[in-house]
Parts: C-alpha cells; structure tokens; sequence
C-alpha cells in the first residue's frame, strides 16, 4: 500500500525502529539519542528530530492501586529482585550469562521473567542450571491486564535491559511504575531506545556503554541499596517534572513537526532532515 503513495508525505514511526529502506518513505521519527547524526548514512529516509526522547508515552496511564505480596507472585521476601518483563525472544546467550553471574554474586537474589510460552520458560531455566543456578531462581510473570501488570513492578529493584533489541515500551512501563531500568546503550536504533528514555527522564548514570559496565552497575546498585533508593526517589520525583511523562509537551512538539511537513510540501521542497525546537 505505501509503495503506491497513497499520502504525500510517509513517515517510518514506531512501527520500525530501524530504517526502512523504501524510497517511497519519506522520513523516520527519531532523536538524537536513537540516530545520532553520524549515522545519516544508515538511513533511506530523512531524519525528523524531536527534542526529547522519540517514544510518546502516556501520562494517564492507570496503576493498580493494589500491589500484590511478594509470595503472592512467587518472590522472596527480602531477597534482591532483579527483572525483565521483555520478550523472552531479546535473551541472547551472552547477556544471559551476565545475568546467571549476578544471580552467583547475589546472595538470595532472584530474576524475575516474563512468562512467554512454556518453550521458553525450560529452555531459560535448563540454560540456568547449566550455569550452576538452580532453575526455582528464575520467576515467571504470567501476563496479566495491564495496570495489574503495572503494578506489580513496584515488587521488583531493578530492571535488567536486553542488548543488542532493548526494551521500548516496557522500559517505559517501568519507569513510569518508579522502577529503575538499567541499559547497554547499543550500535542501532534498537539499542539504545533505553537510554533515550533515561535521559528525557533525568537518569543518564544508568546508561553504560559495555556490557561489563553494565554487569558491574547491576551489581553495585544490589549491594548498595542506599544508592537505588536514591535513585528511585529521583525516578519519583522526575516522573513529573521531566519531559518522557509530559504528553502533552510530546503532543505540541510533534504536531510542530506536522506543520513544517506541510510547509515543506506546499513550497514543493524535497524531504530533508529538521529538528523540532524545544519548548522554552
């Protein structure tokens, strides 16, 4: 259907976070953070820059009010909580192993999964023991409605990112729940959604650039929970006050960059790369 130009200007947004390569799409939404200008090159269409992070998020977004007991989601109850709630199919062997090392170097801790499909679940938990963790350390969530979902967040300390596909939507989710994510900001589009969502949120200290910065961040904000309370206090805090929550800043801008779209076309100018302005 796009090839046969059915608008006059088409724009790659969300859908793919990577260049489409069709001629026939005119540009990709992003920010400086997810394509930096040095990577023009990569990318068929032209660069539409917003000023803060790319991603909209919702600001009215419902948590429930009821937060769930730690065993009633088959968690300890003091033992440290590191999770992922991306699809399983973002695990690659590497950073799985990471994580087994975390679970080694942390008394008691547990890694909180989502439950994808029963598939997945054996092959995490055989790819555990091979690893010399005993599989019940892995925790499955099963899917449930999305402010349960939400909510239930609030029983996890750390969100473990995934690398070289990080998570998008659900790093929001749990930012927007107040619970810390951590990333490896990666070499594409795809990996480094995370650490364009912590900095429009005012945490740029949990983006590492390595993996062995990453593992060795997981494991200091575990043993030292001064720290992660810290941060989580700032989390709340910037929640409000910090653009990756502010809708409707993300609406203005946006429709922003719709008119000077339209300005473009109606002075019959090619596409071409343009950054929004930032509100004052």
């Amino acid at each position: 259907i796009l090839a046969r130009r059915p608008a006059p200007v088409q724009i790659n947004y969300l859908g793919m976070p990577a260049t489409m390569g069709a001629r026939y799409i005119d540009y990709i939404i992003a920010d400086p953070r997810v394509i930096p200008p040095g990577d023009h090159p990569h990318y068929s269409e032209r660069i539409l820059y917003l000023p803060d992070s790319y991603l909209v998020t919702d600001d009215r977004r419902q948590i429930d009010a009821h937060t769930p007991a730690r065993a009633d989601l088959n968690l300890p109850e003091d033992g440290f909580v590191f999770c992922c709630f991306n699809n399983n199919y973002k695990i690659t062997p590497e950073l799985f192993t990471i994580w087994m090392r975390l679970l080694h170097q942390v008394s008691g801790s547990v890694l909180w999964l989502l439950e994808d499909n029963p598939v997945a679940t054996r092959n995490l938990r055989t790819e555990a023991q091979l690893r010399g963790i005993a599989p019940e350390r892995l925790v499955f969530a099963p899917r449930v409605p999305a402010g349960a979902h939400l909510a239930r967040h609030r029983r996890a300390d750390l969100f473990l990112d995934t690398l070289p596909y990080n998570a998008h939507t659900t790093a929001s989710d749990a930012l927007w729940t107040g619970l810390p994510v951590l990333t490896c900001a990666g070499e594409t589009f795809a990996g480094r959604v995370a650490a364009s969502l912590l900095d429009a949120v005012g945490l740029p200290e949990l983006i590492t650039h390595d993996l062995d910065r990453y593992a060795a961040l997981a494991l200091a904000l575990a043993r030292h929970p001064e720290r992660l309370r810290e941060i989580r206090t700032r989390l709340a805090r910037n929640r409000g006050t910090c653009p990756l929550f502010a809708t409707d800043r993300f609406r203005r801008h946006l429709e922003s960059a719709y008119v000077t779209l339209w300005e473009r076309l109606r002075r019959g100018e090619m596409p071409a790369t343009f950054s929004v302005m930032r509100e004052s």
